[in-house]
């Protein structure tokens, strides 16, 4: 009987949610939308490689023509975009999408928009949104079959936000701090002031992987940049290399648009799904570059409860109540059926909360509340001159991310961008934090004109891969970290990228655009690397009793820590090193390097019968019908990150937009680029779904037209959204 009525509750149940969600949603009405987008004057002229470049009169014509036009290329990830800023992608996705959700519920992100759009954005940039949006929009009324979720339509302004509110926190780790909190044990001690825990300078990561490869595939967010003045170009020209490791797809990767309005409004570069205007590239007088650093944003606190009331906390000796709210988030189960889970998300003075059997947390990191992001990258993309520019990062609505600068005029910049808590001495800010005290509650940020920052050294250079502030051009020019304190929680790391570049720039007082470029696709590593280190450790211990491994060894010994294609050490030296370099950069538990070694000459040796494998076999480049060897690897100039697949290594992150921009002597703007698949990004139907591919391969560029002549010279189709 029991059984019966449980039986009977479930399928109950599941019947009430099939019909929630069979119920009719919302339709778009393709007619007034047509009519709506007679009020943007815009051109979309797709170059032959069908990179779009958008002339619109005004900014918000641009962002209607980029919204269709995006759409048209990768309508599907640009609706994933949308969801997740509503909070809503679960309801798609299923419980992959879940902690995104609750992301977006537990950082009120809904709140914070609706109490800011209208009073925190510019007139300007609320006008870009909404033009995006309805761009967006236009398309999905005309393709009524490849939407993900109707009801999301019409998107607005506030959507395409949203998302830029959501996504940054994760570029510095917030995902990484969380999956720390939600372990089934406490990860840190609580620090207490000039206790026991002494601050330490360090760069220990917290276990386990992101929370949030929704966004990011869990591929690694690295990048390079570099900038080369006049004085040591052999040709008198400035060069700025914008070269971003991003996923090869998904919300985080990128597409190349170059964008034109009467407004002033002339760039090229890289964009996200989601995005109407560009994250980096450059205009006609200026460009950056972004790379991903990692400064201690975000900060964990230990609450101390009220025994005798679970939604009261210790606060400078007084019970404070908890703000206590509950989202609803929808998650597709199987098919049709979903379920609405009811989650906590409340808040104590320092932010959003998340009780655990070990403890009650709460969260607090830097750009909490922000939502001018978009308009930051929009007033540096308009900016003519390098004051204008620092003018517009000074707005430091963006919270992170190591900044490459270069200009017409031969200025080079590098800035340690970050949104840095001003927090009392005494603490060790790496372990988490009494929640009980005032003291640790921090409020106030770093001057913009302390960060770590280096203009013009006479060197001529600056470069950045993912490495400390502290080694960004020659020696003798750069920062000294002695003059910053630790409670800021700088980087402290080198990458073997970072090695390599400073190596070549630093050996090379008069580089040519070819060296420029050979130093860009660079795919060896430093005698400073792990890679090295780790070999020469291997190579230290006694030789094994297994005939394999010493056969492994003896290869190992004579490779020459480079990944040229037909290279026949450095697929078993990578396979073997990767997943150990790996837990070094991103955390995790180190594994064992004769046993990998093992494991790894045991597959290849079962799948091509040899352990001298040409690294080409290996590492691929895979789309649709495209198959195709790499050069370069992990955490080399070259970057390629690959899955492991049958015994190959399927590329999915690393190198993907690279950008070349260059200013002669005169000033005028030259420009060059390359993606690894092409502008029909996830098209496969479509010409350009993997044409850029074999360039990519090559380490070749393609040209980039800015002017409508150039660009008419190489036209493929001209016509207005809608038609």
């Amino acid at each position: 009987m029991l059984f019966r009525s449980w039986v009977g509750t479930f399928f109950l149940l599941a019947a009430v949610a099939l019909v929630s969600c069979a119920r009719e949603e919302p339709a778009l009405d393709a007619d007034k939308l047509l009519e709506r987008a007679k009020q943007y004057d815009v051109r979309i002229l797709r170059d032959t490689w069908g990179v779009p470049h958008v002339f619109g009169k005004r900014d918000a014509d641009t962002a209607f023509g980029i919204g269709f036009a995006h759409s048209e290329d990768d309508f599907a990830t640009i609706q994933e975009s949308l969801l997740a800023g509503r909070g809503e992608l679960a309801s798609v996705k299923g419980p992959k999408g879940m902690p995104t959700d609750l992301l977006a519920a537990a950082i009120r992100l809904w709140d914070v928009l609706n109490a800011k759009y209208e009073t925190d954005l510019s007139p300007e940039i609320r006008a870009i949104c909404e033009a995006y949006a309805e761009g967006v929009n236009l398309y999905a009324a005309q393709h009524p079959d490849a939407m993900l979720k109707p009801s999301v339509f019409p998107a607005s302004g506030k959507d395409v936000v949203a998302g830029f509110v959501l996504k940054t926190p994760l570029f510095f780790r917030l995902d990484r701090e969380l999956k720390d909190v939600l372990s089934f044990k406490r990860k840190h001690p609580v620090s207490q002031r000039n206790g026991s825990e002494s601050l330490k300078q360090d760069t220990a990561e917290c276990e386990g992987v992101s929370l949030f490869d929704i966004f990011t595939q869990g591929a690694e967010l690295g990048s390079n940049t570099a900038a080369v003045a006049p004085s040591r170009s052999a040709d008198g020209w400035t060069r700025l290399n914008i070269n971003s490791h991003q996923p090869w797809t998904g919300q985080v990767a990128w597409y190349e648009a170059h964008l034109h309005s009467e407004e002033g409004m002339d760039i090229v570069g890289g964009l996200f799904p989601g995005s109407p205007i560009i994250l980096h590239g450059h205009n006609r007088n200026l460009g950056w570059a972004h790379t991903v650093n990692q400064p201690d944003l975000t900060d964990v606190y230990v609450l101390e409860m009220n025994p005798d009331n679970p939604n009261q906390y210790r606060f400078d000796g007084q019970w404070r109540d908890l703000d206590v709210r509950y989202a609803r988030i929808k998650c597709r189960l199987a098919g049709p059926l979903q379920w609405t889970f009811r989650r906590e998300v409340s808040w104590s003075v320092h932010g959003p909360i998340i009780r655990r059997p070990h403890g009650v947390y709460a969260i607090r990191y830097a750009g909490m509340g922000e939502i001018r992001q978009i308009e930051q990258w929009y007033r540096m993309g308009k900016a003519q001159n390098f004051e204008e520019w620092q003018t517009a990062v000074k707005m430091r609505g963006i919270a992170s991310f190591n900044m490459g600068y270069a200009d017409r005029e031969g200025n080079i910049y590098y800035l340690y961008n970050a949104l840095l808590p001003v927090r009392m001495e005494g603490y060790d800010w790496k372990q988490y934090l009494p929640g009980n005290t005032s003291e640790t509650l921090w409020t106030d940020f770093i001057p913009f004109d302390n960060l770590p920052q280096i203009i013009n050294p006479a060197a001529g250079f600056v470069m950045n891969c993912n490495n400390t502030p502290f080694q960004a051009t020659a020696d003798g020019e750069n920062l000294k970290p002695e003059n910053f304190s630790l409670t800021l929680g700088l980087d402290t790391e080198m990458t073997n990228r970072a090695y390599r570049y400073l190596e070549l720039l630093g050996g090379d007082d008069q580089i040519t655009r070819d060296e420029f470029l050979e130093y860009k696709y660079d795919i060896a590593y430093s005698d400073q690397s792990d890679a090295r280190k780790l070999l020469d450790g291997l190579f230290a211990m006694p030789p094994s009793d297994d005939p394999l491994v010493r056969e492994a060894v003896e290869l190992l010994k004579t490779w020459d820590y480079r990944t040229d294609l037909e290279n026949r050490a450095a697929a078993l030296a990578i396979l073997t090193l990767e997943p150990i370099v790996r837990a070094r950069m991103f955390g995790g538990s180190e594994p064992d390097i004769v046993q990998l070694l093992k494991e790894r000459a045991a597959m290849l040796m079962n799948k091509y019968g040899r352990l001298d494998v040409p690294w080409g076999d290996i590492n691929r480049l895979v789309r649709g019908t495209v198959d195709i060897g790499l050069s370069g690897g992990p955490d080399t100039l070259h970057a390629v990150y690959g899955n492991l697949t049958d015994g190959r290594l399927v590329g999915m992150a690393g190198d993907c937009y690279i950008l070349l921009a260059e200013w002669d002597r005169e000033g005028k703007v030259h420009s060059s680029s390359i993606h690894q698949f092409g502008s029909a990004t996830m098209n496969p139907e479509s010409p350009h779904y993997a044409d850029q591919a074999p360039l990519f391969a090559a380490c070749k560029l393609k040209p980039v037209w800015l002017d409508e002549s150039d660009i008419r010279a190489n036209l493929e189709r001209e016509y207005r959204p809608g038609e």
